[in-house]
């Protein structure tokens, strides 16, 4: 009996070892089919761009085709379920940004936890914001605009790109260090509220970036700062928001992700291409005209990023006593 029970454990101890040497191995040779990158946004806006610029750049140099699936829908949340439920061998991604971390806390019920659910693959780029005015606002850098605010309480109207978003968030944030009292309006998309900007129907607004440069560059809104800790590339000129109140910072941000227990083995094939990728020259130049800003690094370092996002603006979101309509 005693021989017996000791060949059926090495029999065991065999067929496990068999089997994970043969999970290694389909890991190392990943990937063999096409690969869903699911994208919680609509097509043509940044997160899309960024997905098929990199989904692109990843076929090419994986060989097989990175399928970009757009599944809009309650905040990303449609999409990074989806993900959440797929089965982990690296087929079904996710492009993940700052909704990610600010769902954790605007919403009070999720069929998952994004910490916890989605294991970080890469961070690709980060998005900068920018504070503008309407050019008849009578006040030309952000302590003008305090000072302003101050002596007019609530009669500022800032707009955002919808109650939670990011440049709602962002510009909560900032009523909160400054001590100023403003009136949101919520649009739905950016668009729509870049236009009301242009037509003096709001007086400001923390925008991306990318659609905004060009109505800077002619004049037609006026740039008081940028919410980064550096100042943008795009607008060397000026000056950013933590200049006047020290400790400021806001930028969206995308990168990859995978359902949890995804390969390490597969995880560390596709950090190292996307890393390789944004440090290729013609993509680089390619996100930089899009107003977009490399940030690479390993899975720990994307990890650490959403993690301190999740916190920070959990914290502007309760302190704001932000709600979803």
């Amino acid at each position: 009996m005693k021989f017996a029970r000791r060949k059926f454990l090495h029999l065991a101890a065999g067929a496990a070892a068999f089997s994970a040497l043969s999970q290694i191995a389909r890991a190392q040779a990943y990937p063999t089919r096409p690969v869903r990158l699911l994208v919680g946004a609509a097509p043509g806006g940044s997160l899309d761009i960024l997905a098929r610029l990199m989904g692109q750049w990843l076929s090419d140099k994986l060989g097989r085709q990175f399928i970009i699936e757009n599944r809009t829908g309650a905040g990303v949340n449609i999409a990074t379920e989806a993900v959440v439920r797929a089965v982990p061998d690296g087929y079904t991604l996710l492009m993940v940004s700052t909704p990610n971390a600010t769902n954790a806390t605007l919403y009070e019920k999720l069929n998952f936890v994004f910490l916890r659910d989605i294991s970080p693959v890469a961070s690709m780029v980060s998005v900068p914001l920018v504070m503008m005015v309407h050019p008849s606002f009578p006040a030309g850098s952000v302590s003008e605009f305090i000072a302003y605010a101050k002596a007019h309480p609530g009669k500022i109207n800032f707009g955002s790109s919808g109650n939670g978003s990011t440049l709602h968030v962002a510009a909560e944030m900032f009523k909160m260090m400054a001590g100023v009292s403003m009136a949101h309006v919520a649009y739905r998309g950016s668009a729509p509220m870049l236009t009301d900007l242009l037509g003096g129907q709001i007086q400001v607004a923390f925008a991306d970036m990318p659609p905004s440069v060009e109505h800077i560059r002619t004049g037609n809104l006026r740039a008081l700062a940028v919410t980064t800790k550096e100042r943008s590339s795009s607008l060397p000129g000026i000056p950013t928001i933590g200049d006047f109140l020290p400790g400021f910072e806001a930028s969206a941000w995308q990168g990859i992700g995978a359902p949890k227990n995804t390969s390490a083995v597969i995880i560390e094939k596709l950090n190292k291409e996307i890393n390789a990728g944004l440090a290729n020259p013609v993509l680089k130049a390619r996100l930089g005209d899009l107003g977009l800003s490399v940030l690479s690094g390993s899975p720990a370092d994307f990890g650490k990023l959403i993690a301190d996002e999740t916190e920070k603006w959990g914290k502007v979101i309760r302190a704001a006593n932000i709600k979803l309509e």
